[in-house]
């Protein structure tokens, strides 16, 4: 748990950077968002099945996830197993070290059970995001370390990541400068999906909402910069943030605008979701992460 004079200076922080403008390097960078990646990770996502604890379809996906990071080169990538209801399942840890803070750490997390059905929005869509994240981070210097987290057990009530809280973040006292949640981001089939919700920590303990609203006002403006999306700020609530806030930490994170109302049905499916807006959602979000890591061009030593 954070002290209030690392809150107090995390609200300094926040508040005094510069007013969010283009940068070219990221921008650069975002460009490089693949729309057919996407896709076919969301096929790839959805045809692994339910993927509730305790199924073979669960781990098969455990499984996908780890050999992406594989087959992308990074090599830090910790499962760390659970238990709940009798039933084991595991977090998927990945670590990209930061050249200036590297053991200060901004986590990128999102969930991968479902619950009734394939869940490609519910919460395909955020674990897709992350693996596109970090195809294109992989070789980007960053002044703040990385994890990229893939948690289970979240329709569960934040199993994953409660377990991830309680036994790494509290007895290592992890230095997290912000956790940034993603969880369902991949809008309505048919509806008009031009909007996103970006996520402050509005509840207790206090000490923490100040920064978290700073963070999150940085995020509400990188989304409208780095795609074509409006932003739209609200309420973090019931995704696997909650237990890092519970614990004093920084928290932000992204939300689709028009609310699905297939989530955790048999057919919550490619079908019935935007993948061109959660495209867009994708960019805004490496933009993001881009920034709050501390992104910067190695060969110019222009820092973000």
């Amino acid at each position: 748990m954070k002290n209030s004079v690392f809150l107090f200076f995390a609200f300094i922080y926040f508040s005094n950077l510069p007013a969010q403008t283009l940068n070219l390097y990221y921008e650069s960078i975002v460009a490089n968002t693949s729309s057919s990646n996407i896709l076919n990770d969301l096929k790839a996502f959805e045809e692994f099945g339910v993927k509730q604890l305790g199924t073979s379809s669960l781990i098969s996906t455990q499984n996908w996830i780890s050999s992406r990071y594989q087959s992308l080169g990074y090599t830090d990538i910790v499962i760390q197993p659970f238990t709940h209801n009798n039933k084991t399942s595991n977090n998927i840890i990945i670590t990209k070290t930061g050249t200036l803070y590297p053991n200060t750490f901004l986590i990128v997390d999102a969930h991968y059970d479902t619950i009734n059905g394939p869940g490609t929005n519910d919460n395909g869509t955020g674990t897709v995001l992350l693996l596109e994240l970090a195809r294109l981070l992989k070789d980007v210097d960053t002044e703040y370390s990385i994890k990229f987290i893939h948690f289970s057990g979240e329709e569960n009530g934040l199993i994953g990541s409660k377990y991830f809280v309680k036994n790494v973040v509290i007895p290592q006292k992890l230095d997290i400068k912000l956790v940034f949640n993603i969880d369902e981001v991949g809008g309505v089939a048919g509806m008009v999906n031009d909007t996103v919700v970006c996520e402050r920590d509005l509840g207790n303990p206090k000490s923490n909402n100040e920064a978290s609203d700073a963070a999150t006002i940085i995020l509400a403006h990188c989304m409208e910069l780095y795609s074509n999306l409006k932003s739209e700020i609200s309420h973090a609530y019931s995704s696997d943030y909650m237990p890092f806030e519970e614990n004093g930490e920084i928290i932000t994170g992204l939300y689709e605008k028009n609310i699905s109302p297939v989530n955790h049905k048999s057919n919550d499916n490619l079908a019935n979701m935007d993948a061109t807006y959660f495209y867009e959602v994708t960019k805004g979000a490496i933009g993001a992460a881009l920034e709050f890591s501390g992104a910067y061009d190695s060969s110019s030593k222009t820092k973000g």
